[in-house]
């Protein structure tokens, strides 16, 4: 089976995410779910439209706990690098990026959440940014999808791009 990580920010975009893909919470910790952020590693799998089978691993996204989102990234397949639209990039994108970069990950996928909060003006900044941020990196030219759990907003090609990613 592959492994996927889940890396980005600290609201529940990563976690709302992955339960709309898996049906699974990965936040189990009451903490988790009254803060609205993920502590500790949390845990889903999905088979993707192929037939293939993935572990989800969802990382924590604040720095006080980036000892866990190390323990969670080490020898992962691919990554699932989470921008909520709303917000762009934050300080925790780049710890998570730096970190990502010194783990040697290679492949990986860029998802702007929380598409449907946003305009599309705002949505191409928030794109044109993290692009330009990414320049450089482990996941410059990744593949890049704005998604929405509440419309359904690009889930078919994310899961398309993933199933892509961990074919290669």
């Amino acid at each position: 089976m592959h492994v996927i990580a889940t890396a980005g920010h600290i609201d529940h975009g990563k976690s709302t995410l992955i339960r709309t893909l898996t049906g699974i919470d990965p936040d189990r910790l009451q903490e988790e779910k009254a803060r609205g952020m993920t502590i500790d590693l949390g845990f889903a799998w999905i088979t993707l439209p192929s037939g293939r089978t993935a572990g989800i691993v969802d990382v924590p996204g604040h720095q006080r706990f980036v000892k866990n989102m190390l323990a969670g990234v080490s020898g992962v397949d691919g990554v699932l690098f989470v921008v909520a639209a709303t917000e762009s990039w934050m300080p925790q994108s780049q710890e998570h990026l730096d970190i990502l970069e010194l783990l040697g990950v290679r492949r990986g996928i860029v998802v702007l959440t929380k598409a449907d909060l946003v305009d599309d003006e705002w949505l191409e900044m928030v794109r044109d940014d993290v692009q330009q941020r990414l320049a450089g990196s482990c996941l410059e030219g990744a593949p890049m999808v704005a998604v929405s759990t509440v419309t359904g907003q690009g889930l078919d090609e994310l899961l398309r791009h993933m199933d892509e990613m961990l074919a290669s």
